[in-house]
């Protein structure tokens, strides 16, 4: 058995979306004054590698707190897309036979780019494409960037996304290849809009 961890690493100088806050890790006691090492963490809940629910989008919506277990582990599928340039559309998933009810994880050129500074040309969903993971009754989709929806441009996958099943953000798939695997993403169990996730691919022997 062989297991990936496919996380950001979240510390000071990693990438975040525009308009959300750095991470700070504020060391508050020290083993050299009170025998341990303790820190105070301040992000935001969509910090690095997350899962979004629907109080993300929708005020009184269902927090992470509230996900079914069910989405965050079980068998899943990663895709490659990194031949398929800066919008992925229905027509490009139809060409994989996804299987209905799966956990879908895309890995397009972001994979390719690496993550050493936020790039506005990320690739990304399109709203058809959205449109069809919900119609092949996907139960969970990860992505390998901190958003489903293009850069500022207002397209409603989030909305499309988030009402029909779990949506990850910002999956490190460098390294990962195309192919069947358990996956597991487990967030903290918080009252809020979204948290950070430690997210791994299971592959068992062949």
């Amino acid at each position: 058995m062989k297991i990936i961890d496919i996380s950001m690493e979240i510390r000071p100088d990693m990438i975040v979306y525009p308009g959300n806050p750095t991470p700070r890790i504020e060391q508050y006691q020290t083993v050299e004054e009170a025998g341990v090492n303790e820190s105070t963490l301040i992000l935001g809940s969509h910090t690095g590698t997350h899962v979004d629910c629907r109080l993300h989008i929708e005020t009184g919506g269902g927090s992470v707190a509230d996900l079914p277990l069910e989405t965050l582990y079980g068998p899943c599928v990663v895709l490659d897309m990194t031949g398929y340039g800066q919008k992925i559309t229905s027509d490009h998933l139809r060409e994989q036979d996804i299987p209905e009810g799966m956990i879908v994880l895309l890995k397009t050129e972001n994979s390719l780019k690496g993550y050493d500074h936020f790039r506005e040309d990320y690739a990304h969903l399109s709203e058809d494409g959205a449109t069809y993971l919900v119609e092949r009754k996907a139960k969970t989709l990860g992505v390998d960037y901190l958003s489903v929806e293009p850069f500022q441009n207002g397209d409603s996958n989030h909305d499309i996304l988030i009402n029909a099943m779990t949506v990850f953000e910002g999956l490190d798939l460098r390294g990962v290849p195309a192919g069947r695997y358990t996956f597991a993403g487990l967030p903290l169990r918080i009252e809020t809009d979204g948290a950070p996730s430690r997210a791994i691919l299971i592959q068992e022997d062949a």
